[in-house]
């Protein structure tokens, strides 16, 4: 599984739509279901990609990356580091913590995120 949520983490700092939506497709079970506490509820289908590119537009130069991940009967709970530089030039990260689903091929089918580091 966590081959999926590094190619679903790295569609985040990917610029270019069509790459970033064959990374998507390629981490994506047809039923995923994304969501964070920016999402504004559950995403799925077309609107995952949208949100990512969201992100994409609005922070470029930013990358995400998976810093820890632990699987437990068949979940994963994924620690995650957003970062870039700010607005003020300066380096900036803000952490998540994700907890995942995957199918019997390994796609992911759930993606829930919080704010912050899990301990």
């Amino acid at each position: 599984m966590t081959s999926s949520v590094e190619t679903f983490f790295a569609a985040w700092g990917e610029p270019d739509a069509e790459k970033r939506d064959a990374m998507l497709s390629a981490c994506l079970a047809d039923a995923a279901s994304y969501s964070d506490p920016r999402s504004q509820g559950r995403l799925t289908g077309a609107d995952i990609a949208a949100y990512i590119g969201q992100f994409s537009a609005n922070a470029p130069g930013w990358a995400v990356s998976v810093e820890t991940a632990q699987e437990v009967n068949g979940y994963q709970c994924v620690r995650v580091v957003f970062g870039g530089q700010g607005p003020d030039g300066k380096g900036m990260a803000q952490h998540g913590t994700y907890f995942t689903e995957a199918d019997a091929d390994g796609k992911l089918t759930l993606l829930a995120g919080f704010a912050g580091a899990s301990a």
